[in-house]
């Protein structure tokens, strides 16, 4: 495992911490392909996580790695603000890695809300999460992406529904029936595409199961 400490790059200054994403995205890549050349890491076992622009720098990162292909991207609720849908060559896309999964929590106002990997969970909607009070700023619903996940990892206790767009999943109009999808799930790499409503509790434990 390897934490990039990116701090000398960010800024309290947001614009000037998105100009610094596709350097630091790169300055990652570089590693990567360092590590592949002279320590033989594997690509197919390589994950990499980011949340807000951190998910962006885990974009950057898989669009510039020289080896090969990243296996995993984990984008958690990336970040909005100063960034366009249509643009996905400047942003994290579903193609960044052989798979790219994205944790919506906060659509529309720190975070996006159409869908960004190739699997797009959407807890509670993807906009607000329950015991988040008020919420002006979004900060709460935002940070919660980082939270679910680590209780995935831990637990792999999120219950999802397959919906037929992000539309749907946004609106909580995807049935009744849970799907075999786990939001988090070491296995989604290999069976999971398409937008998922994910209900979530408003404490920890924060899954449902079906």
């Amino acid at each position: 495992m390897i934490t990039v400490d990116w701090g000398r790059a960010r800024s309290v200054d947001y614009a000037s911490s998105v100009l610094a994403v596709p350097g630091v995205g790169q300055k990652v890549a570089k590693l990567v392909d360092f590590l592949v050349k002279n320590y033989g890491m594997k690509l197919a076992d390589l994950e990499i996580i980011g949340h807000s622009l951190g998910a962006h720098v885990a974009g950057f990162t898989g669009k510039n790695i020289a080896s090969g292909q990243a296996h995993t991207i984990i984008g958690l609720d990336p970040a909005l603000p100063l960034y366009s849908y249509d643009k996905p060559t400047q942003r994290l896309s579903s193609t960044d890695a052989y798979y790219v999964e994205s944790i919506q929590t906060n659509g529309g106002t720190l975070g996006f809300l159409k869908p960004i990997g190739k699997g797009a969970f959407y807890p509670n909607g993807g906009k607000s999460q329950p015991g988040c009070g008020v919420d002006v700023t979004g900060s709460c619903a935002h940070s919660r992406s980082v939270i679910y996940y680590v209780e995935a990892v831990q637990k792999d206790d999120f219950a999802t529904m397959k919906c037929q767009n992000y539309e749907d999943a946004v609106a909580k109009s995807c049935g009744s029936t849970y799907s075999s999808v786990r939001m988090g799930a070491d296995t989604n790499a290999y069976m999971v595409a398409g937008d998922f409503y994910v209900p979530v509790n408003k404490e920890a434990p924060y899954g449902k199961l079906a």
